[in-house]
């Protein structure tokens, strides 16, 4: 479960995420084509688009856990494969073995990691980050409880408090909120903006096309190209999710999640 200690990171002040031309493909098909992405500290941008749009192979992409056949990713201005600590990634499915009998706090100082020396041993400075990352998602009270006797939302505050703790200055999160309780997306969605208030870089793959306007400042709509991007208004237009989705199914979620129709996808009323 425990990795070897790595070098420190030198301190680091809050970066930009550039994605510039990135192409990744599996085999003959491309998932993702040519796609440009600019995310800057103090934002937080959402990802969306269907499935099987390319969103998930961009975000492993950007964190090079998946090849690209073209492209560039830059934090910060500097290649992401030399700053690969500078990112903290929450993927689909935290790589936790929730069946080890570790404690809360254990899973949380794995974010440390890129930080500890030589010997690998907890600072201070690691045990503060920790503390503080649990406080941040509301967990210091479970701290030392075992993580195989944790909710499925309380396991995702544990995966995200071990992000926090790595105190990378771009956090990247595959759609953290599916399948969640009310409780556990409104700590996220919190923790989020108190991050890109801070100085954060924080780009989210989202599915929830209802909650767009509270979680985002700017938004990109993916369908294996970049369809649209901008600010929430400027995408959350009736041509852009025709396009990224097909309108009635995009109308039918949008329905669903606003049965009162205050909400609409041009942002003006209904016709």
């Amino acid at each position: 479960m425990l990795r070897p200690a790595a070098t420190p990171l030198a301190p680091v002040t809050p970066a930009r995420l550039e994605v510039r031309g990135l192409t990744v493909g599996y085999r003959r098909r491309l998932a993702v084509d040519r796609v440009d992405l600019v995310a800057e500290p103090g934002e937080r941008l959402g990802i969306i688009g269907p499935n099987g749009a390319g969103k998930t192979s961009l975000v492993q992409a950007i964190v090079g856990t998946a090849r690209t056949r073209s492209g560039q990713v830059l934090v910060g201005g500097q290649p992401a494969r030399h700053v690969r600590g500078h990112i903290g990634y929450l993927p689909q499915r935290a790589e936790v073995d929730w069946q080890h009998p570790a404690q809360v706090r254990d899973v949380v100082a794995m974010g440390r990691y890129p930080h500890r020396g030589p010997l690998g041993r907890l600072r201070s400075e690691d045990r503060a980050a920790i503390a503080d990352a649990l406080e941040r998602v509301e967990l210091t009270g479970l701290a030392e409880r075992r993580i195989g006797e944790l909710s499925g939302g309380q396991r995702q505050r544990t995966a995200l408090a071990r992000v926090l703790a790595q105190e990378a200055p771009v956090l990247l999160l595959d759609e953290p909120y599916a399948g969640l309780d009310a409780t556990t997306t409104t700590v996220i969605e919190r923790t989020l903006r108190d991050a890109a208030t801070a100085g954060a870089t924080v780009v989210v793959v989202d599915h929830d096309l209802g909650r767009l306007r509270d979680r985002y400042d700017r938004l990109l709509a993916l369908d294996g190209r970049v369809v649209a991007a901008g600010t929430v208004d400027a995408v959350l237009t009736r041509q852009v999710l025709a396009t990224t989705y097909g309108l009635a199914d995009v109308l039918a979620d949008l329905a669903a999640a606003d049965p009162d129709g205050d909400r609409h996808p041009t942002g003006e009323g209904q016709p």
